[in-house]
């Protein structure tokens, strides 16, 4: 009679343990995490800010921060996946160097609206974001976006802006003294929906429409 253990035993111990098996999910999760973050942490690449990336200016930042406290990132993403069908839609599939300066990125996992890492190149003007921020269906009848019109009523802090800027320094976002000293003046008398337009304005500006079709080309 063999002696060998049978596989199948050992496995219907671990699942009558729930203890055990705990830990072992907690195990394997923690070696596959570690797999796929550790390597990035030596790939210049992963790390290193694009050509034309740069932190937001005081106006974005504060936008992102009211995108970010609405929850946005739930319904849209910002993460254009390397599918022919997205690029085609959004343009160049987004890579690690654009999102060297967020603090936490907006990639997403859900799209109920559409992907907005593009949409600064797609040449709406600042009045079509107003009115879609005001009230979504008097531009897109189809939406089922909600309307976030107190955002046209919310003044800036500027000290809450520069203080954020501050600190978006020590976790290495290249911000200088008289960006963070000129915060205030460069938002005072703006609004929320102000900040948000400047914000939603720049997404993917760092990459021309020229460079963005040619590079969705080499697809």
């Amino acid at each position: 009679m063999s002696t060998q253990p049978n596989p199948t035993h050992v496995h219907d111990k671990i699942e009558r343990n729930i203890g055990l098996m705990m830990i072992l999910i907690a195990v394997a999760v923690s070696f596959g995490g570690l797999a796929e973050i550790v390597p990035l942490m030596f790939q210049a690449e992963a790390i290193k800010p694009l050509p034309g990336i740069k932190p937001y200016s005081a106006l974005e930042l504060a936008g992102r921060d009211v995108y970010q406290r609405e929850g946005c990132y739930n319904c849209h993403s910002q993460m254009v996946r390397t599918l022919r069908f997205e690029t085609e839609r959004y343009g160049h599939y987004s890579l690690a160097g654009e999102s060297v300066y967020d603090h936490p990125f907006q990639w997403g996992s859900k799209r109920t609206g559409p992907d907005l890492a593009r949409v600064g190149l797609r040449g709406y003007s600042d009045d079509w974001h107003r009115a879609h921020l005001n009230n979504p269906r008097d531009v897109v009848p189809e939406s089922n976006m909600p309307a976030y019109p107190w955002l046209a009523k919310h003044k800036l802090d500027g000290d809450e802006v520069a203080a954020h800027m501050r600190a978006l320094r020590r976790v290495g976002v290249p911000y200088s003294d008289a960006d963070i000293a000129g915060a205030p003046a460069a938002v005072a008398g703006k609004t929320e929906q102000d900040a948000v337009i400047a914000y939603l304005q720049g997404l993917g500006t760092h990459l021309t429409p020229a460079d963005d079709q040619a590079r969705a080309g080499e697809d």
